[in-house]
C-alpha cells in the first residue's frame, strides 16, 4: 500500500499537501516571510475598522427569521401573539406566554415531559411548531386547577405519591387527565398503555399508574375538565 505520508526535513512525518491548500514551508519560505504576509492580513483587517466598514456578523449573514401572526386559546383565555416560524409550541407557552410548568425534556419527542392537550389531545409541543397551532384550543398544567382547587388528578397523585423530583409530572398530568377524558374508569393496564408516551427517570410508574387509578375511583368518575 502507498505510504501517503513523507519524510521532511529533520527526519518529522508531515502530511501530503493538497495541491489546493497552502502550507507553510521551512524550506521554500522563510518565517519573516511568512510572519510579514500574516501581519498585513491583520493590518487590512484594522483598516477596515478604522475606515467604518462593518464586519458581517453571524446574524447578518444568516437569513432574517420570519414571523406569523397567530391566534390560539390556552386556558381558556384567547391569545394573539406574532411568532417566529422555527418556534416550537413549548417555546411559545413558556417564553412569550410565562407558562413554565411545561417542561423540555428531550426536545425530540421521547420523553413526554412537554405534552399539553391541544383540542383535548395530548401531543409533545417540543415537536408542534408554533404556527400550526393558529386557531387551536390549547390546555397546559396550569389550567388544571380551578379557583385554588387541584383537579381531582392533582390530587391523586400528591396522595398517592406520583411526583419524585417533578421534572416529568407535568406531563404525565395531562396526558392522565386526557385519558380519564375519554375513559372514566380506565384499569391498570389501560393506564400503563396510555402512559407509555411519558418517561419518568426516577421511575416511579407504578405510583403514577395507582393515582391515575385513584383518581378514576374518586371524583373524576365523571371526567376531567
Amino acid at each position: 500500500m502507498r505510504d501517503k505520508r513523507k519524510q521532511g526535513k529533520n527526519s518529522g512525518v508531515i502530511p501530503e499537501q493538497d495541491s489546493d491548500v497552502k502550507y507553510f514551508n521551512p524550506e521554500s519560505q522563510s518565517r519573516r516571510d511568512f510572519l510579514e504576509g500574516t501581519g498585513a492580513t491583520v493590518v487590512a483587517g484594522a483598516a477596515a475598522t478604522a475606515l467604518g466598514i462593518p464586519a458581517a456578523s453571524a446574524q447578518q449573514t444568516g437569513s432574517i427569521a420570519t414571523r406569523t401572526a397567530i391566534t390560539l386559546v390556552v386556558n381558556g383565555a384567547r391569545h394573539s401573539v406574532e411568532v417566529e416560524d422555527r418556534w416550537t409550541l413549548a417555546e411559545l407557552l413558556r417564553d412569550r406566554l410565562d407558562l413554565t410548568g411545561t417542561k423540555i425534556g428531550c426536545n425530540r419527542s421521547e420523553c413526554g415531559a412537554c405534552t399539553v392537550l391541544m383540542n383535548g389531545q395530548p401531543v409533545y409541543s417540543c415537536s408542534q411548531l408554533a404556527v400550526w397551532v393558529d386557531g387551536a384550543s390549547i390546555q397546559t398544567v396550569e389550567g388544571l386547577a380551578r379557583n385554588g382547587q387541584l383537579s381531582p388528578v392533582q390530587e391523586a397523585f400528591v396522595e398517592n405519591n406520583g411526583p419524585q423530583c417533578g421534572f416529568c409530572t407535568p406531563g404525565q398530568l395531562m396526558t392522565a387527565t386526557a385519558l380519564l377524558n375519554s375513559n372514566p374508569r380506565p384499569n391498570p393496564e389501560e393506564v400503563r398503555e396510555a402512559m407509555v408516551g411519558n418517561l419518568c427517570r426516577c421511575s416511579n410508574y407504578n405510583a403514577i399508574v395507582e393515582a391515575v387509578v385513584a383518581a378514576a375511583e374518586g371524583e373524576n368518575q365523571g371526567g376531567v375538565a
